[in-house]
């Protein structure tokens, strides 16, 4: 079982004192956001930042508290209509892919934005036409992952662009690299309205894309009425209403990884042990 957090959510002001508390709390893999637990890193300069020594660095730390990289997020927005803004994008992912094969990071990950330049949810989001330009624009991405020989992994998020694991089908039928991947954060995928459905959406999301699955994302959510968003109510896994028996089942299955989201300090080692006390309920 192979349990991780998302770095920045853990105790620290440095990326090592970071890696020094999720060491400390029993995780063994992490989510790495650079511009989150390296102070000072603009991820606009990632390209010039990302240099073989931070690499050596970042690799050496990992070693030394016994952490391997899950994750490392890229997440920006591929679909802006600003055609600058895109190629500097695509930059900085590339800039990520060749740094992930250097720490030995299993993927990099992202969402996948939204077509305006704010990345702000809207209609145009869940169009045909978003789709599309979405899978043109991911297209030179995956090609450099192919290269480099680290996938690009996407993350389907009910307010972007790949909102629906139906959807996710259709990216990876476009692009038919195994280069592409898939993170699943079923919470991502639900909504005010589906939620009391997540069971037939975990179990969409393997049919449609499970050989692609790398890695999970895990955090609970404890919806209430009049919601219009479940992201204010997401929170550490085991304090809310989601049952994890069939994802642990399929993590068993794959052995895949999973990073918790939205825990804090005071509550993520608990819910690791809530994780791994599911996982040894269905041996």
């Amino acid at each position: 079982m192979h349990i991780g957090i998302r770095l920045h959510d853990t105790s620290g002001q440095t990326l090592e004192e970071h890696l020094q508390s999720a060491r400390a709390q029993g995780f063994t893999c992490v989510h790495l956001a650079l511009q989150k637990t390296i102070p000072g890193f603009s991820m606009d300069d990632a390209p010039a930042l990302l240099t073989d020594k931070l690499a050596g660095e970042v690799k050496e730390l990992l070693s030394r508290y016994g952490l391997s990289c899950a994750v490392l997020g890229c997440y920006l927005n591929l679909a802006t209509p600003d055609l600058d803004a895109y190629r500097h994008t695509v930059d900085i992912y590339n800039a990520h892919l060749a740094f992930a094969a250097k720490i030995g990071a299993t993927c990099v990950g992202t969402e996948t934005g939204a077509p305006n330049t704010g990345y702000k949810t809207e209609p145009a989001c869940w169009t045909d036409e978003a789709l599309e330009l979405f899978i043109e624009r991911v297209r030179p991405v995956v090609a450099y992952a192919e290269r480099v020989g680290v996938p690009l992994a996407i993350e389907p998020v009910c307010r972007h662009i790949v909102s629906t694991p139906e959807r996710a089908q259709r990216v990876l039928e476009a692009i038919p690299s195994e280069q592409l991947r898939i993170i699943l954060d079923t919470v991502n995928l639900l909504t005010p309205e589906n939620y009391p459905q997540v069971e037939e959406i975990i179990a969409e999301s393997i049919r449609r894309f499970g050989d692609k699955i790398l890695v999970l994302h895990m955090k609970d959510i404890l919806p209430h009425p009049g919601l219009t968003d479940l992201m204010p109510v997401s929170r550490a896994c085991g304090t809310g209403i989601l049952d994890y028996t069939s994802l642990m089942r399929f993590a068993a299955k794959k052995d895949l990884p999973m990073t918790l989201e939205d825990t804090v300090p005071d509550n993520a080692e608990a819910a690791r042990l809530f994780l791994e006390k599911t996982a040894a309920a269905l041996k």
